[in-house]
């Protein structure tokens, strides 16, 4: 069964950048600073098809996904879990992330590119601070 966010964290699903950790292709850990959506217990991203991130999950879906409290750093929540991936062709869900950050995903993707949802489904969740 999944874990929650604390309810003392969960503020935090309101932050503007987060943290995500995926496994490169030599088998160390890439680390990304990146803009995505709460959904409940979950966090979404959109993420462009030619990016290393989403290489890394097609081969290796283990992520750990975190977000610090920027007026405090010690706080923050940690989610690991498995990255589930499925496709945005008509960037509805980019649109909403661009919508959240007064953006247009399209503007930052060359053409051929795709974008994808990127759903963590948390089977860890540890807060501090």
């Amino acid at each position: 069964m999944p874990e929650a966010i604390p309810a003392s964290h969960r503020d935090l699903l309101e932050s503007k950048v987060a943290m995500l950790a995926t496994i490169g292709p030599t088998g160390r850990p890439q680390l990304t600073a990146l803009w995505f959506l709460a959904d409940g217990d979950q966090v979404k991203i959109s993420l462009n098809t030619s990016r290393q991130k989403y290489k890394n999950l097609q081969v290796r879906p283990a992520v750990s996904f975190m977000l610090m409290d920027h007026a405090n750093p010690a706080r923050y929540v940690e989610m690991r879990g498995v990255a589930e991936v499925e496709p945005d062709a008509d960037y509805k869900f980019a649109d909403r992330v661009g919508a959240k950050y007064g953006t247009d995903l399209r503007s930052r993707d060359k053409p051929g590119d795709g974008r994808v949802i990127v759903t963590i489904r948390p089977d860890r969740v540890r807060a501090w601070g």
